[in-house]
């Protein structure tokens, strides 16, 4: 160990003690493959004597990288700090990055300050990024994939993604899935509750539903559209039933929109799943604490997470990586159907 007053140890002090060249020190420190494994373990004997800490800015300036990885979130803040899924999201991160020299920055950042968040992506602070959440609309993230290594959660949107890298669930299957359980609790009029249709999200999960029951020769008139929310998903139960058709049967996008349109039931003097069975998709807080428990599809948002990173690590580290991963889902029955 150092003793006091001598200062803090040095690339050229390790190199003296361990009787090698400052290069082979430096190669040693950033993991370069051209060291052999005698010389890697004197080295690191020479570190840890010597109490020695590489300089993290010194050797971003020599390797122009900033260890640093962006989250970027493009939603109100309001919503990231409400919705489960995104809490999830950040804890996968954030455990698969703990393995590794790299530091987490999350970016909440919606359309009225992309050109800000741009800026400040492509301004040397990150190696890389991770976009999750985001919309149709949010062309500056996609187009962002030519000049910095991003991964994506979810499937983009737009012609001008065809290259980008992602991490998806399989939301089509899912939503096969959850109708084809109602189906086969005998419901013959099913409604669903979408998710917005600038989302991929949405937009598979609606696709999924309707195929199930092209499939079974079912009618697939009953959608409206929501935003995610139990506020949303009210509303948009109140609109399936002011159309004053025969409804048994409720696909909702989300377990928050489920949530929402279980008390919009309720009010209108029916039972679930006497009148109305629900499934709703996540398996998150809102699915298991509702009155009865509600059946759903379960997808992991920590798993999915943790890929996401996964996947850019290895971008950043120059290994192959696969430009499409899909998670499973998986029903989750419970008392609602």
């Amino acid at each position: 160990m150092m003793q006091s007053g001598q200062g803090a140890p040095t690339l050229e002090m390790v190199a003296a003690r361990a009787g090698v060249s400052r290069a082979t020190v430096s190669r040693v420190v950033n993991g370069s493959p051209k060291v052999t494994a005698e010389v890697v373990a004197v080295v690191n004997e020479a570190i840890a004597a010597l109490d020695y800490v590489p300089n993290r800015a010194a050797r971003s300036l020599a390797s122009r990288r900033t260890q640093v990885i962006a989250l970027v979130v493009p939603e109100s803040t309001a919503r990231v700090f409400s919705d489960p899924f995104f809490a999830s999201v950040v804890q996968g991160v954030a455990l698969e990055l703990a393995e590794t020299d790299y530091t987490l920055n999350l970016l909440i950042a919606s359309e009225a300050n992309s050109e800000k968040t741009r800026r400040y992506l492509l301004g040397g602070n990150v190696d890389g990024a991770l976009v999750v959440s985001h919309h149709s609309g949010d062309h500056s993230y996609t187009r962002l994939g030519q000049e910095l290594p991003i991964v994506f959660g979810g499937r983009p949107m737009g012609a001008d993604v065809v290259d980008s890298t992602y991490v998806d669930v399989d939301n089509v299957e899912g939503a096969r899935t959850a109708a084809r359980h109602l189906i086969e609790a005998g419901r013959t009029r099913i409604a669903t509750i979408a998710g917005r249709q600038d989302m991929p999200g949405g937009v598979d999960r609606l696709a999924g539903w309707r195929a199930e029951l092209e499939l079974a020769d079912l009618p697939h008139d009953l959608v409206e559209v929501g935003d995610f929310s139990p506020a949303d998903g009210a509303a948009a139960m109140r609109r399936l039933l002011a159309r004053g058709v025969p409804i048994d049967g409720l696909f909702a996008a989300n377990d928050q929109m489920a949530a929402g349109a279980y008390s919009v039931i309720r009010e209108a003097g029916l039972t679930i799943p006497g009148d109305i069975a629900v499934v709703g998709y996540d398996d998150d807080r809102y699915g298991e604490t509702a009155a009865p428990p509600l059946t759903t599809i379960a997808q992991s948002p920590v798993d999915l997470g943790a890929e996401m990173a996964r996947v850019l690590v290895r971008r950043l580290a120059g290994e192959p990586v696969e430009r499409v991963t899909m998670m499973p889902t998986r029903l989750v029955p419970r008392a609602s159907v």
